[in-house]
């Protein structure tokens, strides 16, 4: 007997988790603004502004356009894909993993980072204050456009 109440109470446990990572993936999706720092020549001063859901934690860009149009990539930022992975404590503080990339061209604009924020309404399904920092790498196609890295922080913008 003492078994299947620990049996259940495992289960439980684990329903518990999945629900609540499912429920935090569907919050961190909406609108993202960009600010990358560093960089050179064409491939600096990048910013951006993208709409995204999530299935699990693939990325699903809904809308995605630069805010300074340059010689490396065209307003729409040619093809967007990425991930991000979220989970939250018993607080509703969040933490996450996120990549993303831009090709366009022939240029790639990656951006990664282990240090994803925020903080989530269990009882609302929200999330807030939702942050991501990194670093991102720029690959690119000419000299006017060239490999170069830098910094970046991305902030959900609230509807």
């Amino acid at each position: 007997m003492k078994e299947v109440a620990v049996l259940l109470l495992v289960a439980l446990m684990l329903n518990g988790c999945g629900s609540s990572t499912t429920a935090v993936q569907s919050a961190a999706g909406g609108i993202w603004s960009a600010e990358l720092l560093g960089g050179e020549a064409g491939a600096s001063g990048f910013s951006f502004i993208t709409q995204f859901t999530l299935s699990g934690s693939n990325i699903s860009i809904t809308s995605f356009q630069f805010d300074n149009a340059g010689s490396c990539f065209p307003v729409s930022g040619g093809t967007q894909s990425g991930t991000l992975s979220v989970t939250y404590n018993s607080a509703g503080v969040v933490s996450g993993t996120f990549s993303f990339t831009v090709s366009s061209g022939g240029n790639t604009l990656t951006l990664t980072s282990s240090a994803v924020t925020g903080n989530f309404n269990t009882t609302t399904n929200t999330l807030s204050d939702g942050s991501i920092t990194g670093s991102w790498t720029f690959q690119g196609a000419t000299t006017a456009c060239p490999a170069t890295s830098g910094s970046f922080t991305m902030t959900q913008t609230t509807s």
